[in-house]
């Protein structure tokens, strides 16, 4: 499952360690090349709900390997394609199976375990995605300068087809769920404490995706551009910490670790804002970065689950629709704030999304983001 997460997050966000070198081999600018990413973001926001509701009672493990090929074909086109509308269209397959693969592992890692282990299982299950973060993206930019970034799609097709086999042979099936016991879609929406979480994620994750989408961008009038790796290395490590923190007390601290996120993000986005020309407030503004949202995707898992109760599967669907939302939107308005206006903006538009992201976790204590231990409701 965190080989799958890996795969899926690296896949998705690839692009913004290299968005130089493909803007310039596909003859398009920064900001277009950017919308690599937002083209993912799409196809899993088209696909995530309403594939989620189609697939629901089929076997769990024939729905993974069948997404996990859809990432082969995507990586394979997107290497060897010229053109940046087919790059864009492979990018927007990828998209479809990863809205697919999103709204899956969560439910898929939690049936493995005893229901007191669940925030744990969420959390492994999650750290692929961090660890793709942490020494994937920064790995490809760095591959991209040497080499050229189409060995990096390369390598993940490689990747991908060696767990199609990994999983094949170590993961158990697991059956869908009854026709009878589906909730439709509006009624999940309204279980309480559901709105609430899905608000806090589209705000956060459109507020990383602004910053993370564009970061070669933002650092290159810094002076840092030849640093973009490292810094997304520095807030990937750091990634990894906050996902362990997480895992090991989101089953207790839920709503403290959620308001802390969104405190130490905003905290980010101000220095970022405030002292921009210190390199080593820029990296320190990536730790705080890291540790702010390396944890943020099990917490915010682990509390819909926990609002959404036998609705979970369709409300990890949500979830992952307003995740991607969140990240096709940054896309977008972080490439019209560099085209309208200059890079250094791209932090302030982000600390002014966290505001009413930490407004609604403060004020969902209870429902959504509760106070108590999980699981003792």
């Amino acid at each position: 499952m965190a080989t799958t997460g890996f795969i899926t997050l690296l896949t998705e966000t690839m692009p913004a360690g290299m968005l130089p070198e493909m803007s310039r081999d596909l003859g398009v600018s920064e900001s277009a090349a950017g919308q690599s990413v937002t083209g993912f973001a799409i196809g899993a926001i088209l696909a995530a709900i309403p594939l989620t509701k189609a697939t629901i009672g089929w076997p769990r493990r024939h729905l993974l390997l069948l997404a996990i090929a859809g990432f082969a074909i995507a990586n394979t086109v997107t290497a060897l394609s010229e053109s940046f509308a087919l790059t864009l269209a492979a990018r927007c397959l990828g998209g479809i199976v990863g809205g697919l693969l999103w709204a899956l592992l969560a439910g898929y890692a939690v049936r493995m375990v005893l229901p007191h282990q669940r925030g744990k299982a969420m959390a492994i299950a999650m750290a692929g995605a961090i660890v793709a973060l942490s020494v994937g993206v920064p790995a490809a930019a760095l591959l991209a300068k040497l080499v050229e970034w189409r060995y990096a799609f390369g390598i993940m097709t490689v990747l991908t087809l060696a767990l199609i086999v990994w999983v094949i042979a170590a993961v158990p099936n697991f059956p869908g769920q009854p026709k009878g016991s589906r909730l439709p879609l509006t009624r999940t929406f309204r279980i309480p404490g559901v709105a609430p979480v899905l608000l806090v994620t589209l705000t956060f994750v459109l507020a990383h995706s602004i910053l993370y989408t564009y970061i070669a961008p933002f650092l290159t009038p810094l002076g840092m551009a030849g640093q973009v790796d490292a810094v997304l290395l520095t807030f990937g490590l750091v990634s990894l910490v906050s996902i362990w923190i997480a895992g090991a007390l989101v089953h207790r601290h839920l709503r403290l670790l959620m308001i802390l996120a969104c405190a130490l993000f905003a905290t980010c986005t101000l220095l970022l804002g405030i002292f921009s020309g210190v390199p080593t407030l820029v990296y320190a503004s990536a730790a705080l970065w890291g540790l702010a949202f390396g944890g943020t995707s099990t917490l915010l898992q682990t509390a819909v689950a926990e609002a959404a109760g036998d609705a979970g599967d369709v409300a990890q669907a949500l979830l992952t629709t307003g995740w991607n939302v969140g990240i096709a939107g940054g896309g977008i308005i972080g490439g019209l704030v560099l085209s309208g206006l200059d890079a250094s903006w791209l932090s302030w538009v982000a600390l002014a999304l966290l505001v009413p992201a930490l407004a609604t976790v403060l004020t969902a204590r209870e429902h959504g983001f509760t106070k108590g231990e999980l699981g003792s409701r």
